[in-house]
């Protein structure tokens, strides 16, 4: 494994410094809970080795949010982050080949890089309100292709694919033999109609989910991943022991705790969210030097600059954060230009996003 950071870590705002920023609009999930905000407090617990797999009423409650599951489809692990870890690791060689939708979650990039497998990119284009086109997946396909990689609801734009667009995904990975992996990190933060999870559809695809960024406990570390597959669900338990056994009994005890009340609090939530987003919406509206696809699903969007080849991209960043206080998520940050950048709506309360937009407004005019 050949490690390097990724970007998007480097400059992350807690690398950076939570003091130092007045708006941050870069975080890319809804405001960090505490507890006592969500009604919780810790029972007392012994604290011994948990189930491998994650504890099982946990488990439980996971598989229940689709029809065809069961728990023992379910291997908790240590967030999103850990299951994406887990699935490179186990399938992805230096002789396979990946086929990536990009932009895409920086972990789905990088883990196979640093792997040395061959990875073959499709670009969502804005143009195109950043629609996945199945055909352009399907023609990077290539005999050692391993692994199809997308996000839905997308990180960083929000956009959703349709049911049909999916059921096209899996039926790909079926005939050609490989599998899909859908990081459905955002999917309880749809606006709209919610999609199955991908893994409930075939036992080729492997969906992937955590309670960081709907649900606002990034602290627990906990996410997850679900295939239909016995056998491949056995060889990603076989990574989680040698990385490191099991869980945490006292953070799966909050996760637990927290999908028992997930309606209750999804329910209060969405509207929050969706008034957040229309927030950003009336703000572009008045912003000639900015546009997006508006999101369908997620608390982030992904505008793009309207401005010329001329315009000093790295200096207006700069002088964002050093005399406006305001941090959002440049594109580098996806490989993508710096003229698109990563707006967060849904961790900011809403005076600072209103008044991080007007910065941004700001210092375009600067």
């Amino acid at each position: 494994m050949n490690y390097t950071r990724m970007v998007i870590e480097k400059e992350a705002p807690e690398e950076y410094g939570y003091d130092r920023i007045r708006y941050n609009l870069s975080e890319s999930s809804i405001a960090d809970q505490k507890l006592s905000d969500i009604g919780l407090s810790l029972p007392d617990l012994t604290l011994f080795y948990g189930e491998h797999r994650g504890d099982k009423d946990l488990r439980a409650l996971i598989a229940a949010q689709d029809e065809g599951l069961s728990p023992d489809d379910v291997l908790v692990t240590a967030g999103a982050a850990g299951a994406l870890f887990i699935i490179s690791t186990a399938l992805l060689s230096e002789r396979d080949h990946l086929v990536v939708v990009r932009p895409n979650y920086a972990t789905n990039i990088e883990t196979p890089k640093a792997i040395g497998c061959a990875i073959s990119y499709v670009d969502l284009n804005f143009d195109a309100g950043f629609a996945i086109d199945v055909g352009r997946v399907a023609a990077q396909m290539r005999p050692d292709t391993r692994l199809i990689s997308v996000t839905c609801p997308h990180n960083p734009t929000g956009t959703m694919m349709s049911q049909a667009d999916l059921d096209a995904l899996v039926g790909l990975a079926e005939s050609r033999n490989c599998h899909l992996l859908v990081d459905e990190t955002y999917r309880d933060l749809s606006y709209g109609r919610r999609l199955p999870s991908a893994a409930s559809l075939s036992a080729r695809a492997i969906s992937v989910s955590s309670l960081s960024k709907a649900f606002g406990i990034p602290g627990i570390r906990i996410g997850w991943l679900v295939t239909r597959d016995t056998e491949l669900q056995e060889k990603f338990l076989a990574a989680k022991e040698q990385i490191g056994i099991c869980g945490s009994v006292i953070d799966e005890a909050i996760a637990r705790n927290m999908l028992q009340r997930r309606d209750d609090f999804l329910a209060a939530l969405l509207p929050q969210m969706a008034k957040r987003r229309d927030i950003v919406q009336a703000w572009i509206d008045r912003e000639p030097l900015v546009d997006w696809v508006r999101p369908q699903g997620g608390v982030v969007g992904f505008p793009r600059l309207n401005v010329d080849a001329g315009f000093d991209l790295d200096r207006f960043y700069v002088n964002l954060l050093e005399n406006h206080g305001t941090y959002v998520g440049p594109g580098h940050w996806f490989d993508m230009p710096k003229r698109f950048f990563r707006i967060g709506f849904g961790w900011p309360q809403e005076a600072e996003l209103r008044g991080g937009l007007e910065a941004i407004s700001a210092a375009l005019r600067q």
